[in-house]
């Protein structure tokens, strides 16, 4: 496989929220505008490409009796980083996102991809699989947020374009679903015809 088809696999064929269905409790909470869902994605891309990384390195030395429990510790620390740099140079966009920025220890794109790629191929290999899913969830999130801002408050990216209210069914948990099942079809539909 090459650099590019590994870069390339997690944006389409292994795009984490439209075919794989992973990391869905972020991407409903996250996403009511366009800039949290660009934020949460940019997030988890941070912490996969670097944790992929580390867990590359570190594979070959791990018993496998404890390498989840390493793996976890290795994605823990990564995502304090983050945490602690989001405090420092965007708290507005921190404290927006909240509780789910610790949950990324747990989410299960990060820990799926350490256990699936990371520990048996190339830090390098690793760092692209982690640029090419976190690039796939990064503008998953970023699409679903700009449909549900439009459609909910008739603005994107905070430029409102749309005067009035919109459908505030959007911006809650109902339009989630909604958007997110919609715009899955439309992405299966789109990726079938290639």
């Amino acid at each position: 496989m090459t650099k590019l088809q590994l870069i390339t696999k997690g944006f389409v064929k292994d795009n984490p929220t439209f075919v794989l269905l992973l990391g869905m409790c972020p991407t409903l909470a996250t996403t009511t505008s366009a800039i949290n869902g660009l934020s949460m994605g940019l997030a988890t891309l941070f912490v996969l490409v670097l944790a992929n990384m580390a867990i590359s390195a570190v594979a070959p030395v791990v018993p496998d009796k404890v390498h989840i429990p390493v793996y976890i510790v290795i994605i823990a620390t990564f995502v304090t980083l983050l945490q602690l740099l989001m405090q420092a140079f965007v708290p507005d966009i921190y404290a927006t996102l909240g509780l789910f920025i610790p949950l990324i220890v747990v989410n299960c794109i990060v820990l799926g991809r350490a256990e699936a790629f990371a520990n048996k191929n190339t830090v390098l290999d690793s760092a692209l699989d982690g640029l090419g899913v976190g690039l796939g969830f990064t503008c998953s999130l970023t699409v679903l947020g700009i449909v549900r801002e439009i459609l909910g408050s008739g603005s994107v990216f905070g430029w409102k374009f749309i005067s009035g209210d919109g459908m505030l069914a959007f911006v809650m948990a109902p339009g989630a679903f909604l958007a997110l099942g919609y715009l899955m079809v439309l992405f299966n539909k789109f990726v079938a015809k290639k």
